[in-house]
């Protein structure tokens, strides 16, 4: 495509000089009118190839070459307009620096522009052509930046500033005194690009890490930055300016002649740069301006632009960021080995300076400045298991891979076949790491990014760069494995002592380390295979044990962990307690305390390694609750249930004493035996007789209502006393809902007399204590005036607003989903509901039940960021289970409606 201006100029206005005006000044608005429709008519057709499938360099490219023709246009102008003509052009040119400099515009970038002068013309001229021209194009809403420089200001700022010695190193010649260009290339190579060379690659080595913390520092974020992240486009630009100032080449073929760089490497290097600016072109234009982040909402419409379709499963944005993610992987390969080169080039000088200060670790491999080298490449291809070793050496001496062994280990991972994975030494080294006491997460980090892990485990593959579509969870699978890695590790080495002291204490009598942290390691391997990843994961193990050389007892509890893993956040979260029965079940189904142990800690891991916020004090709670029950089941033995008619019998005596002096007797005994027999088993004498008080308290008054802060725990119990009535929870949850309270679980006790004792864990939506008396004293009100009826529930929820904080952040979204259980429970039927969290979304659920006539006898509520777990055991107005498939039916059917029609 060719650019042409002059057509959208009117008739009889020359740019180069025209006698019929005066001047820029008076033609301006002609010049404005005329530029922008240059500007439509192109930008429209560059985005028409854009959408036809134009390439990203392509696209880059014409968009530079649209802004050279604009640019040098006006400069011609503003030139001639002003009367300087070619003698004025001798000595000023204009140039573009930065990515501009480069021919790499993206359709929102910001453009460089540097006005370079000899001195010879006066400083204001030079001053008042730039802002003429600045001026125009800020008026045109373009994003200019501009710098005002002789060729010694441009050594002098080089020197000072690394940022303007990049800068320069993209210079390219636009308009006005070519031979004045020239003597500024010629002084860049010669003099700006040799002073402090080494200086230059540190700082920008510096300045990369510091980018990468901000932006993130791994490729794999599930919204990553596509200029600043790792694997990003600053990566490449950063490997050649490196490259540029060591070598001092003007073409990127030069290093392949100095043996820098094969023909393979530029080839891919070109095609990254080419993938990562279509991306780009496609953000831009999506979002209308310059931006960088592939949000969630970007993803979706890139997958559906570049051509990407749902696979059963497996959803068309998660195959696109699946290869998103290894493309930046080979990006950020790329960009390492080319900096590795840049400081190790010299490699007989290495060898020279450091044979005196190294020291010797083993099998080829030495510590030299806080690293791990390895001076003689044979070694790994005379015996490819030294790769292992390498990483265990490290590991033991606490060191890191120096560059250049990263890349060994990159080229040669071909020698990991099948006769590797079974060697003996090999798998003793590998456990040998996972046993140590320190840098194991980092280990395996580091085998990840060189992805030696994924060639040593192939089955590793399936969840490689696999992308958890959601908001629940911010890294890709292999990444989140990494760092429940991380969280076993700490728990196991006691790091985590003073905040989480039960899951560090049972760390510490766990026999075998090595096996909890392979446990972790591939809890969620089976994700890459569809659906049911618990037990596809488990059928993977029993061939990555053998080839490993575990025992057969090592490898039957690996599988067991591994087809578990879901199972004791599911129970703690989502299951009754209090319910001993299942508890034994539960008991029974885990086997053993060692089981159970592991099976704790990897729960642990995996919730703690979505983000710690995730880990509430709530959660740990009911954590602990279910580990002290099963282990207590375990330890008795026999997974017998204790009589329940001497065990109620006793507590009815033990309470019975304690409030003999307060209350009659009779009524005691006939307040604790309508009690339902669930609460007197599941709770200690002191509670009960707590809450015996309350019952009684009903007759002076309706309604009793008592509150207390848990601090420790961060959330509050909130205790509602009163008559039963028809959808009185729905009532409750309806005023905890109107006024902004957060439900975290919630007991409805109902006695045989017809009082009702619900008891709620509360705090704020963002998981704080709420202390606030003028809150409660509101949330006090509005309870009573709604058990009386004074005030309809329904009104208040209406009245209640959505917070700002909680608005539109676009989401992955995921249909209702509602299921029915007769199975876990001898007395309920067991209702699970999956959906998005909206405001009032308990109360609304509580109602739907209500006006089905379903009671509700417990309720668990689990909150993930955007996704709602609640699961609610209900019983007829019978007071029996729900068996008929009609019934059944209707519940699933309404329950989804009212969710789905819910705003």
């Amino acid at each position: 495509m060719q650019f042409f201006i002059d057509p959208y100029f009117p008739d009889g206005l020359d740019a180069v000089g025209d006698a019929g005006m005066a001047g820029f000044d008076e033609k301006r608005s002609l010049y404005l009118s005329g530029c922008k429709k240059f500007l439509a008519k192109y930008r429209d057709d560059i985005r028409q190839l854009h959408s036809s499938g134009a390439s990203g360099s392509e696209v880059t490219h014409l968009l530079s070459d649209m802004m050279d023709e604009l640019h040098n246009k006006l400069f011609l102008s503003i030139i001639y307009d002003l009367g300087g003509g070619d003698a004025m052009l001798e000595h000023i040119s204009l140039v573009a620096v930065g990515g501009y400099g480069r021919g790499e515009l993206n359709p929102f970038s910001d453009i460089d522009i540097m006005f370079l002068h000899d001195g010879v013309l006066p400083t204001a001229t030079v001053e008042d052509i730039a802002q003429k021209l600045l001026y125009f194009l800020w008026d045109m809403r373009l994003d200019v930046g501009y710098s005002v420089r002789k060729t010694q200001d441009c050594v002098e700022m080089a020197a000072a500033d690394g940022t303007v010695k990049t800068a320069l190193m993209d210079a390219r010649f636009l308009s006005g005194s070519r031979p004045l260009f020239t003597t500024l290339s010629k002084v860049i190579f010669s003099q700006i690009l040799p002073k402090s060379s080494d200086s230059f690659i540190k700082e920008k080595i510096a300045d990369m890490k510091v980018r990468l913390e901000k932006y993130g520092a791994t490729v794999y974020l599930l919204e990553p930055n596509i200029k600043e992240g790792e694997g990003g486009l600053r990566d490449l630009q950063t490997a050649i300016w490196i490259a540029r100032v060591k070598y001092k080449f003007t073409d990127l073929r030069e290093l392949i002649i100095k043996g820098i760089m094969n023909d393979e490497e530029l080839e891919n290097y070109l095609s990254a740069l080419d993938y990562l600016w279509r991306i780009r072109n496609e953000l831009h234009y999506f979002n209308g301006r310059k931006n960088d982040q592939l949000t969630f909402d970007a993803q979706v419409h890139l997958a559906g632009f570049l051509g990407y379709e749902d696979r059963g499963r497996v959803l068309a944005v998660e195959d696109f960021m699946r290869d998103y993610y290894r493309q930046g992987n080979k990006v950020e390969h790329f960009t390492s080995s080319i900096i590795s080169r840049c400081i190790w080039r010299d490699e007989g000088a290495l060898r020279i300076l450091g044979y005196f200060i190294r020291r010797p670790v083993g099998d080829g491999c030495f510590v030299l400045k806080g690293e791990l080298i390895v001076p003689d490449e044979s070694v790994v291809e005379g015996n490819p298991g030294v790769m292992m070793k390498m990483f265990e050496l490290a590991q033991k001496h606490g060191v890191t891979f120096n560059v250049r062994v990263k890349g060994i280990i990159r080229r040669h991972l071909a020698l990991i076949n099948d006769k590797f994975r079974r060697n003996r030494e090999v798998n003793q080294s590998f456990l040998n790491i996972l046993r140590s006491s320190k840098g194991v997460a980092n280990t395996l980090r580091l085998m990840h990014h060189l992805e030696f892990l994924n060639h040593y485990i192939p089955e590793l593959e399936h969840i490689y760069c696999k992308v958890q579509h959601d908001l629940y969870h911010i890294y890709t699978v292999d990444i989140h494995t990494l760092f429940a890695v991380e969280q076993a590790e700490k728990m196991l080495s006691g790091e985590f002592k003073t905040i989480m002291p039960l899951p560090c204490s049972i760390a510490a009598e766990i026999g075998k380390p090595e096996l909890l942290i392979l446990s972790v390691l591939f809890h969620d391997i089976g994700k890459g295979s569809g659906g049911g990843h618990a037990e596809k994961g488990a059928a993977m193990i029993p061939t990555i044990a053998r080839r490993m050389g575990l025992s057969k007892e090592d490898s039957e509890r690996l599988e067991f962990l591994v087809r578990h893993h879901l199972l004791f956040a599911h129970i703690a979260q989502r299951r009754d307690l209090n319910d001993e029965k299942m508890i034994v079940q539960f008991a029974r189904q885990i086997e053993t305390s060692e089981n159970l142990k592991m099976l704790f800690l990897l729960t642990v891991a995996d919730v703690r390694a979505v983000g710690t916020d995730v880990w509430t004090a709530w959660k740990a709670s009911l954590f602990q609750e279910l580990f002290e029950k099963a282990f207590g089941v375990l330890d008795r033995g026999g997974f017998q249930q204790e009589a329940s008619s001497e065990r109620v019998t006793s507590m009815i005596k033990k309470v019975t004493a304690m409030l003999e002096n307060d209350f009659p007797t009779v009524e005691i005994r006939h307040e604790l035996k309508a009690m339902p027999v669930r609460l007197l088993l599941s709770n200690p004498p002191q509670l009960i007789a707590e809450q015996v008080r309350l019952l009684l308290g009903l007759e002076q008054s309706d309604i009793l209502l008592r509150l207390t802060h848990q601090h420790e725990t961060g959330y509050s119990e909130y205790t509602i006393c009163a008559h039963d009535m028809p959808g009185l929870f729905s009532r409750i949850t309806g005023v905890m809902a109107a006024n902004g309270i957060n439900i975290l679980g919630a007991q409805i006790n109902t006695s045989k007399n017809g009082k009702v004792l619900d008891i709620l864990q509360v705090n704020s939506p963002q998981g704080n204590l709420i202390t606030d008396p003028s809150r409660w004293d509101k949330i006090e009100q509005d309870m009573r005036q709604t058990l009386h009826g004074e005030v309809l529930v329904s009104t208040l929820v209406a009245k209640r607003k959505r917070p700002t904080l909680l608005t539109t952040r676009p989401a992955p979204r995921f249909p209702t989903k509602v299921d029915i259980d007769n199975e876990v429970s001898d007395d309920y039927t067991v209702i699970d509901i999956l959906t998005h969290d909206k405001v009032g979304l308990l109360y609304l659920i509580t109602s739907t039940l209500a006006e089905m006539g379903l009671y509700i006898g417990v309720s668990k509520i689990s909150t993930k960021v955007d996704q709602v777990a609640d699961v609610f055991y209900v019983r007829d107005i019978f007071g029996q289970k729900i068996f008929a498939s009609e019934k059944l039916s209707e519940i699933c059917s309404k329950l989804m409606t009212a969710i789905d029609e819910w705003v």
